[in-house]
């Protein structure tokens, strides 16, 4: 079902275009009107994955991974705040990494008292007792840090306790945004993968998503429910009231429903196509639903965006925000600004004119 008052599903004209990007044309839908966007290679020389959070002052931090790898070389994640998008200044580290690990895997959000939040796991490089040496930082993860910042993102602390997994499972891997619920108790989504043996590797036989709850402002955090029974990365909304959608990755994005606070999930609706991964939703202004979404398809890699005016039930045509030059991408997270304009950052290993890892920034 197309949506009648989809207007932005059109045309791609490039504004304002920095850092060696170029026009990308996309496809024009009968309403024929433009969207104007201007793209940035935000942070450099970084995979990043970012996770975005508005803060209280009306700047955007995001928490990105600062290490140009997929993970596999030391690393930690870094605070970086812009108040427009386009001009991005590094904070400070939520979660510095010891030696021989990565820290790399976060959810990040605003408790109710206005801190910065940020869950953040990742993988050790040591060898485990239990099992053969693995892959370069692969051999275990690492259990999950609840880091705090009261000053927007300069200093952090670290509360090293964390609900531990069932036997037979990875510990837990928080993803996507910390979000607060109409009685003030903290969401978030947290997933992991069953050992197929974990004798042997790390290697999973399945994956499944979790939704976690905070009664405690963000200290403590307790399992509520299973969102989805072979999900992995899932990024919780709030749509308001005891209702909340969850954007859950398989080899699509399927979007799962709650009514009561996340205790329990249902009402499952496929939302892309295969290949077309991460989600993450937002509410804009107009009172409509975007979800931004990377794309691996080939010959199609970038980032995208879909509108729903009914609460996540049905979605309009996909709009392109970027393209990339490698499956290598994706991850957005978007936030509107006070002018209306929509600033959605994600991550690339390689774009036109620009070869390195890097946070970019589209501002449409």
């Amino acid at each position: 079902m197309k949506l009648p008052h989809l207007l932005f599903a059109s045309a791609l004209v490039a504004g304002g275009v920095s850092a060696g990007f170029s026009a990308a044309a996309g496809a024009s839908t009968p309403a024929g009107i433009a969207l104007v966007k201007s793209r940035y290679v935000a942070i450099d020389n970084v995979c990043a994955w970012p996770m975005l959070a508005t803060l209280p002052d009306g700047s955007f931090a995001a928490i990105i991974f600062n290490r140009p790898s997929h993970g596999q070389m030391e690393g930690d994640v870094e605070c970086w705040v812009s108040r427009d998008g386009a001009l991005w200044e590094k904070r400070g580290h939520p979660a510095p990494n010891e030696p021989h690990t990565v820290r790399m895997n976060i959810a990040a959000g605003l408790a109710r008292n206005g801190d910065l939040l940020v869950l953040c796991s990742g993988w050790t490089d040591v060898k485990q007792p239990e099992r053969p040496k693995q892959a370069a930082f692969r051999d275990a993860v690492l259990p999950t840090w609840v880091c705090r910042s009261a000053d927007g993102g300069r200093t952090w602390t670290q509360h090293r306790q964390f609900p531990a997994n069932e036997d037979g499972w990875m510990p837990f891997i928080p993803f996507g945004p910390i979000l607060v619920g109409l009685d003030g108790a903290l969401h978030v989504s947290c997933y992991a993968g069953e050992f197929a043996d974990p004798a042997k590797s790390t290697k999973t036989k399945g994956w499944r998503a979790w939704h976690f709850r905070s009664d405690d402002d963000g200290r403590t955090w307790q399992r509520t429910s299973v969102i989805g029974p072979t999900h992995n990365e899932t990024a919780i909304f709030h749509l308001g009231g005891r209702d909340w959608l969850a954007a859950a990755r398989t080899d699509a994005m399927e979007i799962f429903r709650s009514t009561d606070d996340g205790q329990t999930w249902g009402e499952m609706v496929r939302v892309t196509e295969r290949n077309e991964i991460n989600g993450h939703l937002a509410r804009l202004r107009d009172g409509r639903l975007l979800l931004s979404y990377g794309n691996r398809v080939a010959g199609q890699f970038g980032v995208m965006a879909k509108f729903s005016g009914d609460e996540g039930r049905t979605w309009g045509a996909p709009v392109r925000l970027a393209r990339s030059l490698e499956q290598d991408c994706g991850y957005p997270s978007s936030v509107q600004r006070t002018d209306g304009k929509i600033v959605t950052v994600y991550y690339a290993k390689r774009v036109e004119n620009h070869d390195r890892y890097h946070m970019g920034a589209v501002i449409w």
